[in-house]
């Protein structure tokens, strides 16, 4: 059987399961959405609705290794790209437009705002080289990708599709590019959806996009949002990329969301991933309980005390009076530096204010302190005494009555 008979008989096919099938079709250029009905060698049959139907050609619909992306009963969305003068079917385009040959289709898809497939090929200055059916065309830097890439040898060799901004024919067809406006349609149809989940307290999977001194920034499907780096984690982050990497899949909760006059990022979304960790305070008492000795890292050196890590999203404080010096100690730098390892003594733990008290003498010498204090304590008590002369004097007349 040829291509043409096949695909008669399934349009024959289709119009008696569908008798009576009306006229009024989109016009072309037109999207449409709709429904597989049949599967052939080379077409696949599209129910429109309205008594409608459809053919697109299956190479559109294949993926990097040949097989159909499709079954019978799944959705699809397509453009109408001409009609058939002897069946009066209507032609579709993939959403990709995978099929484009020669001058003629690469104007149709010009005019028709349709995106065409091509080979990036080599770069050039300002730009890269696409090969698209045999015509060579230009996608500038900037209409590369939705950010502007400096290293554009990365796409060479890759199939990308693209949209038609400029085409001249003639003998040397001029003809210029973009992905990013193909990208930008794209992002813009993510960001319907996502912006229907996008509310305080969601909790979203996204991508990292970029990384920066001050937080990392997060796709969420079209709409971008922001963790602060004190956002990352539950211990101290100096740079995102301590924790994170650009492409990363994550987990997101959504702090905030505030409206902006841009209409490219018509919101500020702040974002964390320290919110979704379990609340390490929750059993302090019984990681560090009273008297225990632990190690950590100092973070943090003030004028009253040091504050040291013991375990990522707690930290505990040693003031300046437990540095278990031997001397007087105005500053804990003195004796302390940044990112020290030392061991510590529980002294307290106040879950609710969320504070541990901790001190850096050795057991010899808070041993030491308690005998000190002791001996204070014994010297503050009051002593035995013979009273005064006229206590004296007192007694002895009562003893003469």
């Amino acid at each position: 059987m040829t291509d043409k008979e096949n695909f008669e008989s399934l349009l024959n096919q289709f119009e008696q399961e569908h008798p009576g099938s009306s006229r009024n079709d989109p016009k072309v250029g037109e999207k449409v959405r709709g429904k597989v009905v049949s599967i052939g060698r080379d077409h696949i049959l599209v129910d429109l609705g309205g008594k409608t139907e459809g053919a697109i050609e299956i190479e559109g619909l294949t993926d990097a290794e040949g097989n159909l992306t499709l079954n019978i009963g799944d959705p699809i969305e397509a453009i109408v790209t001409n009609r058939d003068e002897q069946t009066g079917t209507l032609l579709l385009g993939s959403k990709h437009g995978r099929r484009m040959h020669g001058g003629a289709e690469l104007e149709q898809a010009f005019q028709l705002h349709l995106p065409v497939e091509g080979l990036v090929s080599g770069v050039t200055k300002g730009g890269v080289e696409v090969q698209i059916a045999g015509i060579r065309g230009f996608c500038p830097a900037s209409q590369l990708d939705l950010r502007f890439i400096e290293e554009m040898e990365s796409f060479v060799g890759q199939h990308l599709s693209f949209y038609v901004t400029r085409f001249e024919g003639g003998r040397h067809t001029n003809l210029v590019l973009s992905r990013r406006a193909l990208l930008e349609e794209e992002q813009a149809t993510l960001a319907e959806a996502t912006r229907t989940q996008l509310e305080v307290g969601a909790v979203l999977p996204g991508t990292v996009t970029s990384l920066k001194e001050f937080g990392a920034f997060i796709d969420l499907g079209g709409v971008e949002g922001m963790v602060h780096i004190s956002e990352l984690a539950l211990g101290r982050v100096k740079h995102p990329q301590e924790v994170l990497s650009v492409g990363q899949q994550v987990e997101v909760a959504v702090l905030r969301i505030e409206k902006t006059d841009n209409p490219r990022h018509p919101e500020k979304i702040a974002l964390s991933i320290r919110a979704l960790s379990p609340d390490p305070w929750q059993d302090v008492d019984q990681q560090f309980p009273v008297d225990s000795r632990v190690k950590g890292t100092v973070t943090r050196l003030q004028p009253f005390g040091a504050f040291v890590e013991l375990a990522p999203g707690i930290e505990g404080m040693v003031h300046v009076s437990e540095l278990g010096s031997d001397r007087r100690v105005s500053h804990p730098h003195e004796i302390l530096n940044v990112g020290d390892q030392v061991e510590v003594r529980v002294l307290s733990v106040d879950k609710e204010k969320r504070r541990v008290g901790l001190s850096l003498k050795t057991d010899q010498q808070a041993d030491m302190k308690s005998i000190e204090t002791n001996e204070f304590r014994q010297y503050q008590e009051p002593k035995q005494s013979f009273g005064t002369l006229g206590d004296l004097l007192r007694e002895s007349m009562e003893k003469k009555k």
